[in-house]
């Protein structure tokens, strides 16, 4: 079994076990709370996302937005994303195709937002997260955190203290992305233990 198969293998396990499918199925509903059909795929379940029901309880905003633009294709930023964990090409095949797709977010659930440089970086990808970054993406402090960048994990912590248990797309800690750095980040790893120590499961992929 090839590397890429075995990062596809494990990101679909992680995704399993930290609720990231847990609100793909809610209802879809229309913007003004009316109940629409539903595509199917197989054996009767939805065949894609399903906006959940929202009615204002406030006043509009009195901003009325012009939707002069088209949006991205739904479909192509979600492969986009999922590519990005563990296949470098098709992520550069698709970003030359659509250079919108870099810094969107895909949510899969419940406000479980994630976009490429996440998912490439919760997978440890070194090359893709460099590869997206030369491009533009938006570095955060969990691709930080991977990458090893120890003075920026401090800057960050010292700015706001309570980063230190923020988490990143379907749940991964600033610990868990630092692990999955490995030896490049391992001071980044040593750092946050020293400011909040937690159990350090074993992640799979790394002993691959």
């Amino acid at each position: 079994m090839n590397r890429e198969s075995i990062h596809r293998r494990l990101f679909l396990a992680a995704a399993a076990g930290s609720s990231f499918m847990a609100g793909i199925c809610s209802p879809l509903l229309a913007q003004d709370g009316e109940k629409v059909s539903e595509p199917k795929g197989q054996e009767g379940k939805p065949a894609g996302p399903l906006e959940a029901t929202f009615e204002r309880d406030y006043d509009a905003p009195t901003f009325k937005p012009s939707w002069k633009k088209q949006q991205l294709n739904r479909q192509m930023l979600q492969d986009f994303v999922i590519f990005a964990h563990s296949e470098l090409e098709m992520t550069k095949k698709l970003l030359d195709r659509e250079p919108g797709l870099l810094n969107g977010a895909v949510d899969w659930g419940t406000g479980d937002f994630e976009t490429a440089l996440g998912g490439a970086s919760h997978m440890g990808r070194r090359d893709i997260v460099k590869f997206l970054i030369e491009r533009g993406a938006r570095i955060d402090i969990f691709c930080a955190a991977m990458l090893g960048q120890l003075e920026v994990i401090k800057s960050l912590l010292t700015l706001q203290p309570t980063l230190i248990d923020a988490k990143g797309p379907h749940g991964f800690s600033l610990h868990f992305h630092a692990q999955v750095g490995g030896d490049d980040a391992k001071e980044v790893l040593d750092y946050l233990q020293s400011i909040k120590q937690i159990e350090l499961k074993p992640v799979p992929f790394l002993t691959k």
